[in-house]
């Protein structure tokens, strides 16, 4: 994904600049053209000569050097990104009030391409006021902000703060930038979230589901082409992708009926949602009074959304779904695979520790149709997502 691109780095006065050598050499093994800008206080943490004997390229520092000038507004033409990893808690606040003392924040104001940082500094820093203040001006400009780790700091002290590590900065801004848009044309149908359904007009049976796993799904295809539709019950988040579209729904009637309708123009369909089982038979008219005798309540069976997809399916279409179970997972899994005539199933077991319902994080098996089977470690819900979108793209055009 970065063959290619031409990457400027941006290096402040940070104990983190360590990192950034291997950043750098991280990113030229990727196939990047690399050039480096780095503050003044910066050489007190790294020098100019790693970084250009790592870069292949000067590194500059100064506006004005030996009677030349470093034109910062071409520099920042040239490149695909820039990147200022680490950014200091200095740095970001004269970021976030226009200040251009030095050649990385020249290039920084006059630069056309997309901005990210890697924020580094001392747990208190980061927790300040001012520096979410800061974080905020800078976003609001348009600059992506990678996540900070917790970890040991250069304090001492243990705690929030650190830059995060080459392999995770190389991921975000692959992911967010340069991803190939490999599903470019291609209709697809997401399902995610809970449904609702109603007892009464004030009680409701549902399930833990947050819909982040669905949602994930839904950015990443957005994100690599696809024209997506998003069948969205009760949920507390919402896509970042500004082209997805959004259906939104309640009950598992209103979940199929819509799943149904979207489903004959879809390339490809991934049923990711956590759909109720069973339904109240009648829904009272008013509010469920309590008295001292017990409530039965008769439940019927919903309808099937993926095994109904699985028969419509025509000959071109991909249809995934998911088995997030307790016991005998790999069993029920590849049972679920045949019985929805399914391509792909998701397994996902509540035994995982981070994986399952309302967790960032998720683990999962991949089964395919041919008799694929992968075991993937755990990993946040839009590295699940990447996982299972590089599937999908494997057999559509195997």
């Amino acid at each position: 994904m970065l063959q290619g691109r031409k990457i400027l780095v941006g290096i402040t006065g940070s104990i983190a600049a360590y990192k950034s050598a291997l950043l750098v050499r991280q990113l030229v093994k990727a196939g990047a053209e690399v050039k480096v800008i780095m503050t003044p206080a910066a050489k007190d943490f790294v020098t100019p000569l790693t970084l250009s004997t790592l870069s292949k390229n000067p590194v500059l520092v100064d506006l004005f050097e030996e009677g030349s000038w470093a034109n910062h507004v071409m520099l920042g033409r040239w490149a695909d990104l820039l990147l200022l990893a680490p950014l200091s808690c200095n740095t970001l606040a004269k970021m976030a009030g226009g200040q251009c003392d030095n050649l990385l924040l020249a290039t920084y104001l006059s630069a056309t391409c997309p901005v990210v940082a890697a924020p580094a500094m001392d747990e208190d820093m980061w927790r300040h006021p001012a520096t979410k203040a800061n974080l905020a001006a800078i976003e609001a400009h348009g600059v992506s902000v990678i996540p900070v780790e917790t970890g040991e700091l250069a304090s001492g002290l243990y705690g929030d703060g650190r830059m995060s590590e080459p392999e995770t900065i190389l991921a975000f801004i692959s992911r967010r930038f340069f991803l190939p848009e490999d599903l470019r044309g291609k209709k697809v149908l997401v399902s995610a979230g809970p449904t609702q359904e109603a007892i009464d007009p004030v009680r409701f049976i549902s399930n833990h589901s947050s819909g982040k796993m669905g949602i994930a799904l839904a950015d990443e295809l957005a994100a690599r082409g696809a024209q997506v539709q998003l069948v969205l019950g009760p949920a507390s988040v919402s896509p970042r992708h500004g082209a997805i579209k959004v259906y939104p729904v309640h009950t598992a009637d209103e979940m199929y009926d819509r799943c149904i309708s979207l489903f004959a123009e879809s390339d490809i369909a991934i049923m990711a949602a956590a759909v109720a089982d069973y339904t109240p038979a009648v829904t009272a008219p008013e509010k469920i009074k309590k008295n001292d005798s017990a409530l039965t309540i008769e439940l019927v069976k919903t309808k099937d959304i993926l095994k109904s997809l699985g028969a419509q399916k025509r000959k071109g279409q991909l249809l995934v779904g998911f088995a997030l179970e307790t016991n005998n997972e790999r069993e029920h899994a590849l049972a679920k695979l045949v019985q929805k005539n399914a391509d792909i199933i998701v397994l996902n077991s509540l035994r995982d520790a981070g994986a399952g319902f309302a967790y960032d994080t998720n683990k999962i098996t991949l089964f395919t149709k041919d008799g694929g089977e992968r075991v993937y470690e755990q990993k946040s819900k839009q590295q699940v997502a990447a996982d299972i979108v590089d599937t999908i793209v494997k057999m559509i055009y195997a």
